[in-house]
């Protein structure tokens, strides 16, 4: 891929989300609603950093090989021993081995032009009609491999420019969710939501509850909205904690549930972290919920809200229509802030004092737009 370079922005734009928390603005309206801006960031923030594309047991299930799409580069998903990404692009003219979203249950990834066939390592394995060219060399001649890495069980792949080891992408996050043992939780209820609004403005919503008292009566009689600590510790992550009220064991609309607890989480707080670029990750006493962003368009994003429980729950709904519904109202007041950053009339405004994890997430966004290597290097560093 060719260097990366500054977003379609006016540096004079972003300058002011840059500066000290209480003095910064958030972001240009051009952010969230340009094509121009969207486009960029699929290349540069989600193909060119460590994307979630899902858990990596679904992606395998029933097939050896399935199509994606991270940021706006196709990705050959393979799954041997352990999973590896290469990029969906024939070695021969250039065709597309699978179709996005497509998967296959084959020992190899048959080029539906010419019949070339891949290992599952990425190696060729046929090539119809080439044994009489003299140049030919079936070792040169294997798939682009690209980064892919399982953590928690989900797959990270990193599509483009190599961002840091995966170990210091996570940093602190990968301690603050192994006493969540994630890899051991089952999928017991998935959303997918179709948001009208930008990626990034459902993730700063995502980050503050200055807006609960006002749209989550449920959640504030569970959680006191002022509640929690956010950090600001080494990893490409923004997000803290919440507590729990004194009656309350998990979040619920009563507060109650079946009293399968995970064993070693933690039984007063709740978890709330986004890894960049689309992961938000919501772990509980007795369920993680995690939310996996796809922008669509600049003013629309696809959101996979999954639900994770440990064995012995018998019927998830407490937890799930609960933040259903904690999820509409948020959906909702999104896409009005969507609108709003459409106005001719929109400026960029300050933060609260309470908006501090809102400041991290958008000041990291800004730097990535001035120097996308950069900014991630220094939130790992």
């Amino acid at each position: 891929m060719t260097e990366p370079h500054a977003a379609p922005l006016d540096p004079a734009g972003i300058e002011p989300a840059l500066r000290p928390f209480g003095a910064s603005r958030t972001l240009p309206a051009a952010a969230y609603t340009d094509p121009a801006v969207l486009a960029w960031e699929r290349r540069h923030l989600f193909a060119g950093a460590w994307t979630c594309v899902g858990r990596a047991d679904e992606l395998a299930r029933d097939c050896t090989h399935r199509a994606v799409t991270v940021g706006d580069v196709g990705v050959l998903l393979t799954f041997g021993p352990e999973p590896k990404a290469f990029a969906n692009v024939c070695r021969h003219r250039g065709h597309e081995l699978l179709g996005d979203g497509m998967a296959a249950d084959r020992p190899a990834a048959v080029c539906p032009y010419h019949g070339w066939a891949f290992r599952l390592d990425g190696t060729l394995a046929t090539a119809p009609h080439m044994a009489g060219v003299a140049s030919f060399d079936p070792a040169e001649l294997g798939l682009v491999e690209l980064p892919a890495a399982v953590w928690h069980g989900w797959l990270l792949v990193n599509a483009g420019r190599p961002a840091p080891v995966v170990t210091e992408y996570v940093g602190a996050l990968d301690g603050l969710l192994a006493p969540y043992a994630i890899d051991n939780l089952r999928l017991r209820a998935r959303h997918v939501y179709a948001v009208q609004a930008n990626w990034k403005a459902i993730v700063e919503n995502y980050q503050e509850c200055y807006h609960c008292p006002l749209i989550h009566p449920e959640l504030c009689k569970v959680s006191p909205p002022t509640s929690g600590d956010n950090w600001a510790l080494p990893g490409a992550w923004v997000g803290g904690t919440m507590d729990l009220r004194e009656h309350a064991e998990t979040m619920s609309f009563d507060g109650s549930g079946p009293g399968v607890f995970i064993e070693g989480a933690p039984r007063r707080t709740i978890l709330y972290v986004a890894l960049f670029p689309n992961l938000l990750i919501s772990a509980h006493p007795d369920y993680v919920m995690t939310h996996r962003l796809t922008p669509q368009a600049p003013d629309r994003t696809e959101i996979e809200c999954s639900w994770y429980f440990a064995e012995g729950i018998e019927d998830p709904a407490y937890a799930v229509d609960f933040w259903d519904l904690t999820n509409r109202q948020d959906w909702a007041a999104c896409e009005s802030v969507q609108r709003g950053l459409s106005s001719p009339h929109y400026v960029p405004g300050p933060l609260a004092d309470n908006e501090d994890a809102v400041y991290q997430w958008i000041a990291l966004v800004a730097a990535a737009y001035l120097d996308p290597a950069g900014a991630i290097a220094a939130q790992t560093a």
